[in-house]
Parts: structure tokens; C-alpha cells; sequence
């Protein structure tokens, strides 16, 4: 158990807080349109389109690694599950977003994955792929929609999670590996985190 305080976390690893948000019922949506000359289309991944969208969303920016350390046999078998649909929104021929629902579990959805490029922040695009995550995960027989997002994230996610509808219900501690000194991103990958090891 942690005591009020301050706590060493070793050199070559990250502390992050995690927060854990949900929604029981689906709130009103306010319409949005698509920004001029972005498009919106479900998706059946594959290993390398998932790998660069991935990338090109989370991983640089925001130091996403979670599926970085997973081998190609581990994640296909998650990209082939036919519980977890994908969407994107393209623009100027490339794809610039990535939703992951997962259904998995009987009555619920998870938000897995959701982000931009910073190609579309700021545009609407991100509220227009919200709202559309939401109609899609309330669209099935569920009870609880669910995400989590931590502080190593774009500092607008928390924020936007609330405005969308979802209330927190825990928070965590994750300490983690610092996938740029491991090898799995390169060192300038997440510049708003100072690398210590």
C-alpha cells in the first residue's frame, strides 16, 4: 500500500495515473459533421496498416506501447477477433485515426484504442469519431461503456472523456518500462516525457 508522499519510481521506467471512466446509459450527442475532405470507413486490420496507424497516433506522440511489445502472432489473433471492430478517418489518401471497440465482454464495450494524427486535431474529427465510437458501442445490447486513459496521454483526452459523457470511477498507478530505452521507440518519441535511466 502507497503512503501520502513522494515515491522513487527507478530509473528506465514510467509512472503513469490511470484513470478508468465509464457510461452507463448513452447521453445525447450533439451532431457534427465530417471536416471538408475526411472520410470515415470501418475497417479489418491488417498486421502493417495496424502497426503504422498505431504508430503514427499513439505510439510517437504519446508513447503508446502496450501492442508494440506484442508479436505478430499475439496481436493478429486480437485484430481477427470478430468481438472488436476498428474504424478510421482518412484524408488526402491516408488514414489518420484509429477507434478499437472491444465487445468481448457480455454486456459491455471498451473503448481499446482511440486517437488522432495530429494531421485532424482540432479540425471536429475528433468529436465527430466520438460520437460515432458511442452510437456504435450503444447500437449493441450493452449496459456499460468503458475506456481508460492515463497522464502520459494527450493532456486534452481526460478532459474530452468527461465532456463525452463518461465519469471516472478508479485510478492507478501503472509503472512500465520506458519503451525508448528498450528499444521499442525511438528516443525522441514522446518529448513531453523526460527520459531518466
Amino acid at each position: 500500500m502507497l503512503t501520502d508522499g513522494y515515491h522513487d519510481v527507478p530509473d528506465g521506467k514510467l509512472a503513469m495515473v490511470v484513470t478508468h471512466l465509464e457510461m452507463r446509459a448513452a447521453p445525447a450527442l450533439r451532431p457534427i459533421e465530417l471536416p471538408d475532405g475526411v472520410s470515415l470507413r470501418q475497417v479489418a486490420p491488417t498486421l502493417e496498416w495496424y502497426r503504422d496507424v498505431f504508430d503514427r497516433v499513439g505510439a510517437q506522440h504519446w508513447l503508446w506501447f502496450s501492442r508494440l511489445k506484442m508479436s505478430d502472432a499475439d496481436l493478429a489473433a486480437i485484430l481477427t477477433d470478430t468481438d472488436r471492430v476498428y474504424y478510421t478517418l482518412g484524408k488526402d489518401g491516408q488514414d489518420e485515426a484509429l477507434l478499437e471497440l472491444d465487445f468481448s465482454q457480455s454486456g459491455e464495450c471498451e473503448l481499446a484504442y482511440f486517437g488522432l494524427t495530429p494531421k485532424l486535431i482540432g479540425a471536429g474529427a475528433g468529436r465527430f469519431l466520438m460520437n460515432h465510437a458511442i452510437a456504435t458501442a450503444w447500437s449493441r445490447d450493452i449496459t456499460r461503456f468503458h475506456l481508460h486513459t492515463c497522464t502520459i496521454d494527450s493532456p486534452q483526452a481526460l478532459a474530452f472523456y468527461l465532456r463525452s459523457g463518461f465519469t471516472p470511477y478508479r485510478r492507478q498507478i501503472e509503472i512500465a518500462d520506458d519503451p525508448r530505452l528498450t528499444g521499442l521507440l525511438d528516443s525522441d518519441a514522446g518529448p513531453h516525457v523526460p527520459i531518466i535511466g
